[in-house]
């Protein structure tokens, strides 16, 4: 299956969008820029894991945490990012692999609170091992790399890596989802029974979605710790996890651009309502919550929605004529 000249020519149009209006930008909405970029990167390995392979995952911040910590670490030992960063993806990938196990014996929202017990487990690590993680001091003073001998410390120039470093990602991961890979995913999503029944290793599959998605995760963390230069225990904690599924099922769980719109909306949007003050969190929710009950699909449904809706209205009006 091959992308169409429409959707080529809006991809190119976006990614010289995204290269031409940070120079627009102050130093505080460049910081929002990027870390969108850093989100889009943990939702695409989310939105794998939960849109397409169907399986519930409560654990991914504790997963981006593990890469930024190894980052940080091996940064402060002298390692260069460029190899630090290899590192805490596999790292990632390999607990993705384990926490993957309780995917093979229970489901559903059973699964989501034993992903969640494995968030609090990292979430206690971060902040008791001190000689390791700085513990609720955190590690500071984490310096963007070098690329080529030319510095990265700079706002602008660490922007177009993370963001060449996006297009990358996403480009790997539509390339997998168009594999038979991914045909694989979406059986295990749709009826893990008959998926099993046409020889797809159910418990493969299962442990590689949450391997790939926490490697995603790792490379996400990897690009936060010296996008903000300090990491403590709370970005990693339980309400990002929830962060992170809301940006995929906000932006449309199972759909490629979903992530990306939904993480824009999960960022962008709380800075936009703070003229609310103490009311904008609650503004937000009350928005996601009504936008989940006529659009239960993510924004991305939009287009689908309303075409059964007027698929309905037309059965209807036309039942009279029919009796």
């Amino acid at each position: 299956m091959t992308l169409s000249k429409r959707h080529l020519a809006l991809l190119a149009l976006a990614i010289i969008a995204l290269t031409v209006l940070p120079t627009m930008l102050k130093t505080y909405g460049l910081y929002l820029l990027t870390l969108w970029l850093v989100y889009i990167i943990a939702a695409f390995g989310l939105n794998l894991t939960v849109g397409y392979a169907g399986l519930k995952s409560l654990c991914h911040a504790g997963f981006m945490g593990i890469g930024a910590y190894t980052v940080a670490i091996l940064m402060k030992a002298g390692v260069s990012f460029w190899l630090a960063t290899p590192v805490a993806i596999v790292l990632c990938f390999a607990f993705g692999l384990l926490i993957g196990f309780p995917a093979l014996r229970v489901q559903l929202h059973y699964l989501g609170f034993a992903t969640l017990g494995f968030n609090l487990l990292l979430m206690l690590f971060f902040r008791n091992e001190e000689w390791l993680t700085g513990g609720t001091f955190g590690i500071q003073n984490i310096k963007r790399p070098e690329l080529f001998g030319y510095s990265l410390m700079g706002n602008l120039p660490f922007y177009y890596v993370v963001l060449a470093l996006t297009v990358i990602a996403g480009a790997a991961l539509a390339y997998l989802l168009r594999s038979p890979w991914g045909r694989a995913f979406a059986a295990l999503r749709d009826n893990p029974i008959r998926a099993e029944s046409t020889g797809v290793n159910i418990t493969a599959y299962t442990l590689m979605s949450f391997a790939i998605g926490a490697a995603y995760a790792g490379l996400a963390g990897a690009l936060f710790a010296p996008l903000v230069n300090f990491i403590e225990p709370a970005p990693f904690g339980i309400g990002n996890s929830l962060l992170f599924l809301l940006m995929v099922v906000v932006g449309g769980s199972g759909r490629f651009y979903g992530p990306v719109l939904g993480s824009a909306i999960a960022l962008l949007l709380p800075e936009y309502l703070r003229f609310a003050k103490d009311w904008y969190l609650a503004v937000f929710g009350f928005a996601v919550v009504v936008m989940m009950i006529w659009l239960p699909g993510g924004l991305l449904s939009i287009k689908e929605t309303w075409q059964l809706h007027r698929a309905k209205r037309d059965v209807k009006s036309a039942r009279p004529e029919a009796a």
